[in-house]
């Protein structure tokens, strides 16, 4: 592909070199750098890719997108923002497949994972079609199924991706869209059909520094889309409505002014049932996972579907046989007569969602497994702990990715504010330990929830992800047992 046809669109500010060079492919990381290849240097907040230059040209690249002159002597382009300039010379190296399919985008502290697999599953369900998926947990696009390094994909792997699921048939893809993924511009370039704002819940503190600020980056994704239906129940949901030209769908679960609203609420310990009401329809929405936030979660995903061209009829008929997501109130079955739940909550409101949500069916005590990662908001620690320690009877406090950090240190720091709670606190620095410790204290009626860790299959420990799937581990105990 010609220089020229990359940088189409792309805000030059000096071309020093030629236009009709052949490229043979685009790298953002120098280690990637081929023959005849492109190379965009793009500013991190721990590597600068302007300091990789050289080993770019070493690797074989014949060009640079840069925002600065290159100490090197290689032909250059000079950009404003070269993270912009990434995004439209990956949209341009993969032909523009977001203008080949509907992109439903869904942001928001918690349930975006659970959300977009809801509106994934109702759109195939009810239109037959093939819908892909970008999120968390993975990428799925028919039969394919690929590992997700972050919420939201980087630009270049992203639009690689919506090549992908366009060349497979997808009439639609439905993806989680984080907040540093708009600040970052991963998503730059993209517009949205229908996008969804779930909640604002205290989390990315150390990037984002304040609530407000956490806010304003969402309402991004509002003004980068033709509707977008709003949690109105939500405290920042104005910043979402303020001020914002698309069109909007509102929904609320308490206040009768929401464009759709869920009445006569029915929590159930293996699911949630309502009536979804909207003007000049009504019906009786069912989900099979658990708890005052699967109603959200189902609000979300019907309000998205019935904006996409679902009848609201058939979008809850959808619903009706859907299930849980793993990591997100995932029931493990464990032979023994206790209950064995694992979920992704790793901020105090989401874990207080969780533990609020078991202590309402629990019929004997709640164990609660939890730890807080490393080189991340240090001021959610102690009130995690707190939260941990107050809505259960037993508190197993761990590690949880403790990255550069000393793992004893975070425990402490959690172990803080859990004291002076009415649950027994227990400290095990190992988590897989702390797996084994949760489950020997667990008697008849009880329920056993390990916190943090979700889909993630691994431990983040100085730069390593090291393996750790709780499944595993939790199997492994049942079977030493039995031995």
């Amino acid at each position: 592909m010609k220089l020229v046809e990359l940088l189409n669109g792309v805000d030059v500010c000096t071309l020093a070199c030629d236009p009709a060079l052949e490229i043979a492919e685009v790298c953002y990381d120098s280690r990637r750098a081929a023959p005849r290849s492109l190379f965009v240097a793009v500013r991190g907040f721990a590597t600068d890719g302007h300091a990789y230059i050289g080993t770019a040209v070493q690797g074989g690249c014949v060009a640079v997108v840069c925002e600065e002159k290159p100490e090197e002597d290689i032909p250059y382009v000079l950009v404003r923002d070269s993270r912009r300039a990434l995004a439209v010379i990956a949209a341009n190296r993969f032909g523009h497949p977001e203008r080949e399919m509907r992109l439903v985008g869904v942001t928001g502290t918690k349930g975006k994972t659970t959300a977009t697999h809801l509106i994934k599953g109702i759109l195939e369900r009810a239109t037959g079609e093939r819908v892909g998926l970008i999120g968390t947990n993975h990428i799925l696009f028919g039969e394919f199924e690929l590992p997700s390094d972050r919420t939201t994909p980087e630009s270049y792997e992203l639009y690689s991706v919506l090549r992908q699921m366009a060349d497979a048939g997808c009439t639609t893809a439905v993806m989680e869209v984080s907040s540093h993924s708009l600040m970052l511009d991963r998503v730059y370039g993209l517009h949205f059909a229908v996008a969804a704002y779930t909640n604002l819940l205290h989390d990315h503190l150390d990037f984002h520094k304040t609530m407000e600020e956490y806010a304003r980056a969402k309402a991004i994704l509002v003004d980068r889309c033709d509707v977008c239906a709003i949690n109105l129940d939500d405290a920042y949901a104005h910043v979402m409505l303020d001020g914002k030209t698309c069109k909007k769908l509102t929904f609320s679960a308490t206040k009768d002014e929401a464009d759709m609203v869920a009445k006569n609420i029915k929590l159930k310990p293996d699911r949630v049932e309502f009536e979804a009401v909207s003007i000049g329809s009504i019906g009786r929405a069912v989900l099979g996972i658990p708890g005052m936030f699967s109603v959200y979660n189902a609000l979300t995903a019907i309000a998205c579907a019935t904006l996409l061209g679902i009848s609201l009829e058939d979008a809850l008929a959808a619903l009706r046989t859907l299930g849980g997501v793993k990591g997100r109130f995932e029931v493990v079955p464990v032979p023994a007569d206790y209950t064995v739940l694992i979920d992704y909550a790793h901020n105090p409101d989401s874990m207080k969602n969780v533990l609020e949500t078991v202590g309402g069916f629990a019929r004997g005590r709640v164990i609660a497994m939890f730890g807080a990662g490393g080189n991340r908001d240090k001021t959610k620690r102690p009130v995690m702990g707190r939260i941990g320690a107050s809505l259960s009877d037993i508190c197993v406090i761990t590690t949880d990715n403790p990255r550069d950090e000393d793992p004893d240190t975070i425990i402490e720091e959690v172990a803080a504010g859990a004291r002076g709670q009415r649950a027994e606190i227990v400290i095990v620095t190992d988590r897989r330990e702390a797996i084994v410790r949760e489950l020997t204290i667990a008697r008849e009626g009880d329920i056993v929830v390990l916190l943090g860790k979700g889909h993630e299959t691994y431990q983040e420990v100085r730069g390593q992800k090291l393996h750790l799937d709780e499944r595993e581990e939790i199997a492994r105990y049942f079977e030493n047992k039995r031995a």
